[in-house]
């Protein structure tokens, strides 16, 4: 047999020669890496050199010429063709393979076609024959390999035939002897289902390969075979194949073990580690356990032996049951790969283990068991993050967008909702650039300007702008180039904005604002009160603006609209003004300009908002008068101070004979300033006298909504209540005086019952308990039998100020509400001696339900119906009460105080 082998390689030689002058190319430097470690053949090619192209391989037979490499061949005759973690392709060969030139046991050779071409067809391809050369002498008495795609077991001839182990299944071999076939192989498989035995070539069809060298028995045998069994041992599924190989000739009877078992599994893992796990001690292939010795367990990555596991963070450790190898997932020798599931970003790791274990029993003296490995984790997600590098000094976003591996690109970004390619980006003044990790990933650096007009900008808090960046990146993740989206959202908020200072001052007639214009209408607005201060309100109210590049200055007149006085007095006027700076969004006020002044005018008209009226009247007459004599139309009403030329009045509109009455949406107050002329005595009427006829006639005007509220109750007013505005008008000629327009005389009163027979005095007074009734009467006098009185809105407030809040609403539109905190009710009016016309009279029972206020007034808007506008009656549908709408005269009257007390302090 030695002779053979020897002669058949030197027959391949010769072939191989043949081959190589056949117009065969040589492999291009770098194309092709080969080892022999162990007794396997190693073969890498360069996946960078077969970028779009596609190959194929052929093993050359040296007795039938080149055989294309499929999967079935693969297993059959001992190849595996695969990929490495780095995606290059990787072909293995047993030294035992089909087509391998063995030289006694311890020379192989063997040579591979790698054809290569632009098409899938592989039409024009081209060629490459790549030999290679394996020595392997330190075979052991039996040798295990187990493949990815096969189990092999291989043995020395030479070895004990029959174990001193009688229980073992292969033993019932022994019987079938007898139909060994003279001089041939046969295998026998022993399995659940039974025994089988069959020829070897037969056995070349079930995918099996079975042959002997010069020393040597093997058997090749796929997975999960028809003849192979699935065990557990110590938590492991294993593949068995139980077989025995005999051979007969003359006197010689050969029985030769040929079982093999490979792990299936064994696989496990964590986030952060891969377990790999086999049994120390196979059952099936040490039959008598108690002489098992282990001498030797080594482990490997990429076909390499890692000599000191430790140093690369690799753990090997065995016991009596197991042998486990542990990596941690990232470790060196494997590979991390990025991939992309379902929208999330995530890892893979892959690394090819191989372990090898030597042991010692009774039967088979040494065992070398070697076991290769490719294993790949489940997909792993992994979350990018957003790290915000930004400093807001600089006003620049910087953001790091990571961790990932080397196989991810970007592609694209969109800033806010702006696509942009990385070109572009860069064309616009973006910064984009990679960065590296110290764990061996890498980021994405993002920088933009904070006034870039992508960004958004809100103004929040007092000072602050909030940036915010939104960011979709784009990126290309793995070498299948899948594309993954992530969007990122950054803020950054800082202190960049000055709030305005405004400037005051004033002049003889005016008081001046000068406002910086920055900001305004972007970031904030100016308010006069509740009332958005524009061109049009300061238009309306008498103010000048004017602005330029900086600022803008109004200019505000001193009786005008929104002026506040805070000190009147004979010889001056304290005015200010007040202007509020709210934000735009919210309406926050966030400063309150002001200017503040003090006037000097000869003559002024003041109509406070709690309706007290304050008049500085010059009097000039031919001749003059004594300013002292001068009253208003309650003579009794005379000037607080005077001098030569002056008088100071100050009253209120519901005292001195004010008038009352409408205009449009006004309710305008008007009082008199006269003079007590002296008269000298003559002998007969008229008298003589030498003063000047003088009449000053002095106006208040209040806007009526701002008087006359709809709503119930308001707990705190916003902004104060506005003042109204007034006019002096001299009368020097009694004709001209006369009124166009007649004032309503009424008066009104409260009664002690409701008999409205006995009334408190104006000085007396007012207690009454809550929920106990209030009877007011309001009597209209100097009016003809014809006129009908009528109350329109009444309301209850705190104060005699009718602007003052709280309020409530007890009548609108002439008819009673009942509210949880107040109760109306008119009362009828009978005639009587006092009662001549009970048209002129209206009763009301105002009755408290809760007790909030100390003190209460009753206020009343009135009006007197003609016989051509009726009102019929009080309160009546909407459409038949629209006469006092259009009645001529209509008034106001108030009541009170009326003191409200508890029961125990009446």
């Amino acid at each position: 047999m030695e002779s053979v082998g020897y002669s058949l390689s030197r027959i391949w030689m010769l072939f191989l020669l043949f081959w190589l002058g056949q117009g065969r190319q040589m492999a291009p430097p770098g194309f092709v890496q080969s080892s022999c470690r162990s007794r396997i053949f190693w073969m890498k090619l360069n996946k960078l050199l077969l970028q779009g192209k596609f190959f194929q391989l052929e093993i050359n037979d040296p007795y039938a010429g080149p055989v294309l490499l499929d999967e079935k061949l693969a297993s059959r005759c001992g190849y595996v063709l695969s990929e490495d973690v780095w995606g290059n392709p990787v072909f293995r060969a047993s030294v035992l393979g089909c087509h391998v030139a063995n030289e006694a046991d311890e020379l192989f050779s063997l040579t591979v076609n790698i054809k290569v071409s632009s098409f899938a067809s592989m039409r024009a391809a081209v060629t490459y024959t790549y030999p290679m050369y394996c020595s392997y002498s330190s075979w052991a008495p039996r040798e295990i390999v187990c493949e990815e795609n096969y189990m092999e077991v291989s043995v020395k001839t030479d070895v004990p035939a029959v174990s001193n182990d009688y229980t073992v299944a292969w033993m019932s071999a022994l019987p079938e002897t007898q139909n060994v076939a003279y001089q041939l192989w046969q295998l026998m498989f022993v399995s659940p289902s039974g025994r089988k035995r069959i020829m070897v070539s037969d056995a070349a069809k079930l995918g099996y390969s079975f042959n002997n060298t010069l020393y040597r028995v093997y058997l090749r045998a796929p997975y999960h075979s028809n003849e192979s069994d699935i065990s557990t041992v110590n938590g492991v599924n294993m593949n068995l194949v139980t077989s025995t190989s005999m051979y007969r000739q003359r006197w010689l009877l050969m029985l030769i073990d040929t079982t093999v078992s490979c792990p299936l599994d064994g696989i496990s893992f964590t986030d952060t580690t891969l377990t790999w796990t086999v049994p120390s001690v196979i059952p099936t292939l040490v039959l008598q356990e108690s002489t098992f010795l282990s001498k030797n367990i080594a482990m490997g990555v990429d076909g390499q032996v890692i000599v000191n596991p430790e140093e690369n963070n690799y753990l090997l450790e065995h016991n009596k049951t197991h042998i486990g190898i542990t990596i941690p997932i990232g470790a060196e020798g494997g590979k991390l790969k990025s991939s992309v599931s379902c929208g999330v970003y995530g890892i893979i790791y892959s690394i090819d283990l191989f372990l090898e274990h030597t042991w010692t029993d009774a039967d088979w003296q040494t065992t070398k068991y070697t076991i290769i490995k490719s294993i790949t984790t489940p997909f792993m997600p992994q979350i990018p993050t957003v790290i915000n590098n930004t400093l807001p000094e600089e006003r620049i976003f910087n953001i790091a967008f990571g961790h990932f591996l080397p196989d991810v690109s970007l592609v694209s970004i969109t800033i806010g909702n702006v696509p942009f390619t990385l070109r572009e980006a860069q064309h616009h003044g973006y910064k984009i650039y990679e960065t590296s990790f110290s764990n061996g990933t890498k980021g994405f650096i993002l920088e933009v300007s904070f006034d870039d007009p992508c960004v958004l900008k809100e103004y929040v808090n007092r000072n602050e702008t909030k940036y915010t960046l939104l960011v979709n990146y784009t990126l290309s993740v793995g070498p299948e180039m899948v594309l993954y989206y992530h969007s990122a959202e950054v803020e950054c908020v800082i202190a960049d904005i000055v709030i305005p200072e405004a400037t005051g001052y004033c002049d003889e007639e005016n008081l001046y604002l000068a406002i910086p214009v920055f900001g305004l209408h972007q970031y904030w607005n100016l308010y006069l009160g509740a009332k958005l201060l524009n061109q049009h309100t300061a238009l309306t109210n008498g103010y000048l603006a004017a602005s330029n590049s900086t600022h803008l200055v109004l200019q505000i007149p001193l009786f005008a609209v929104g002026v506040i006085y805070e000190e009147v007095s004979f010889q001056k006027i304290k005015a200010r003004f007040d202007v509020a700076l709210r934000k735009v969004r919210t309406m926050e006020t966030l400063q309150i300009f002001s200017v503040s002044c003090n006037f000097n005018p000869s003559a002024f008209i003041i109509c406070h908002p709690d309706g007290t009226i304050m008049i500085s009247a010059q009097m000039k007459t031919v001749p003059a008068i004594d300013m002292s004599k001068t009253k208003l139309r309650d003579s009794s009403c005379k000037p607080k101070e005077y001098n030569k030329g002056h008088a100071f009045f100050m009253f209120h509109v519901t005292t001195c004979g004010t008038s009352v009455r409408f205009e449009g949406d006004h309710i305008v107050y008007e009082n008199e300033i006269s003079y007590e002329r002296e008269t000298l005595p003559g002998q007969s009427q008229p008298k003589i006298t030498r003063d000047p006829d003088y009449r000053l006639t002095v106006s208040c005007y209040y806007r009526a909504k701002e008087t006359v509220m709809l709503g119930a109750f308001v707990s705190e007013p916003s902004t104060s209540r506005p003042f109204g505005s007034g006019t002096m008008v001299p009368r020097s000629n009694i004709a001209v005086y006369r009124r166009i327009r007649k004032a309503l005389n009424v008066v009104s009163r409260v009664s002690k019952n409701e008999s409205f027979m006995d009334f408190y005095e104006p000085d007396e007074a007012i207690l009454k308990q809550p929920m106990e009734s209030v009877f007011l009467e309001v009597e209209l006098k100097d009016e003809s039998p014809d006129a009908e009185l009528y109350l329109d809105n009444c309301w209850v407030t705190g104060s005699l100020d009718f602007n003052s809040a709280p309020r409530w609403n007890i009548a609108m539109d002439g008819c009673e509400i009942k509210s949880s905190e107040y109760v109306a009710e008119f009362l009828s009016v009978a005639a009587s001696p006092r009662v001549r016309h009970p048209s002129h009279f209206k009763r009301l029972a105002v009755r408290t339900l809760t007790h909030q206020l100390e003190q209460v007034y009753v206020h009343c808007l009135v009006a007197v119906c003609s016989p051509s506008s009726p009102c019929r009656g009080q309160c009546s549908p909407r459409k038949e009460r629209k006469g006092h709408r259009s009645a001529s005269l209509q008034g106001y009257v108030l009541a009170g105080p009326v003191q409200i007390v508890d029961p125990d302090l009446r």
